[in-house]
């Protein structure tokens, strides 16, 4: 389907569907047979795709302004229904009209730029709009708001090194997972993988925060954070001088020596299905060795030509190592 074949109320109908879907998959009583059809209607047109997609974005920012309501208004049931099915595209209506969009910034909810960046196909350097250098790891997507108070990038999935423009008035938040990282200008490493955070600094000086009911920790040159979602405060240490976790920038994936349990997390952001442990003893295997990161679905399958390990799948498609049990001595 060609976007300049469609009328006018094709391309609404196209709209509609998708604040409609927007809307039912972030909704709690979504069933699976609602998903397999917006799969299916997804699929069926890239125009489909696409229209989602920018959906996505709008109800990005509309999850951003503030919470607080006027009195509801009883409406009819069916009136009520549509005019949810239009919340997110309100949004950027409000964005749209000069007066409320000069309200909403003055107020600190409305951002003046919003940019979104992903990596799907291998590392990136980028430019945000504060003119900050970001590079993205493969895999990495992320998106940057400006706010009258500060600026804000939240890290969906990956990884990214940041050079940030100083700016002592206008903080520079790093929201990943349920924490975040607050710097005015420096240099620093964010990783996040699944429930996992590791926040790497370089030059300057940041807070990490491992969500939003505790103060910030510290952290200067030379040293690294970590946390997962529920812990209170972060684990902070020295940055190890062989430590390899930057290698990503120049495309490696580092392995030195690592116990399995260590080195999947690293693996597995590479990976579309990742693999599992069958047990402790297998995580307690180790291994090395330096990796192209466009090349590690082909590290997969090599494992049990170098370790002694097999590969299985478990019921959700995933490969599994087990570890190969040893023989016991004879006599």
């Amino acid at each position: 389907m060609s976007e300049n074949s469609l009328s006018e109320a094709e391309y609404d109908a196209i709209t509609d569907a998708a604040a409609h879907w927007c809307m039912r998959l972030h909704a709690g009583d979504c069933t699976a047979e609602e998903r397999r059809a917006f799969t299916q209607w997804h699929d069926a047109d890239p125009l489909h795709a696409f229209e989602y997609a920018a959906m996505l974005e709008i109800w990005d920012v509309a999850d951003h302004l503030p919470r607080s309501e006027p009195s509801p208004v009883v409406l009819p049931f069916k009136q009520r229904s549509r005019l949810r099915t239009y919340a997110v595209a309100a949004a950027v209506c409000l964005a749209a009209l000069p007066l409320a969009a000069f309200t909403g910034w003055e107020a600190g909810w409305l951002p003046s730029a919003y940019e979104h960046f992903d990596a799907a196909n291998g590392l990136r350097k980028v430019t945000l709009g504060d003119g900050s250098q970001v590079e993205l790891n493969l895999g990495t997507e992320l998106v940057y708001r400006n706010y009258k108070d500060q600026r804000q990038v939240t890290l969906k999935k990956g990884e990214a090194f940041f050079k940030v423009t100083h700016d002592r008035g206008h903080p520079f938040i790093v929201k990943a997972g349920d924490g975040q990282v607050r710097v005015t200008g420096t240099q620093f490493n964010v990783w996040k993988y699944e429930d996992q955070v590791r926040v790497m600094l370089l030059e300057g000086s940041v807070q990490i925060s491992s969500d939003t009911q505790h103060a910030g920790v510290p952290l200067s040159p030379g040293m690294q954070a970590s946390y997962h979602t529920g812990d209170a405060t972060p684990q902070v240490a020295a940055i190890d001088p062989n430590d390899a976790g930057l290698a990503w920038r120049q495309g490696k994936l580092v392995l030195d020596n690592l116990a399995l349990a260590d080195a999947l997390p690293l693996i597995n952001r590479y990976l579309n299905k990742p693999v599992m442990l069958a047990d402790a003893n297998t995580g307690a295997i180790r291994i090395g060795g330096i990796y192209n990161i466009n090349e590690v679905n082909n590290l997969v399958p090599s494992l049990p030509k170098v370790l002694p390990v097999y590969l299985t799948q478990n019921q959700d498609g995933n490969p599994v190592l087990n570890s190969i049990p040893r023989k016991a001595p004879k006599g």
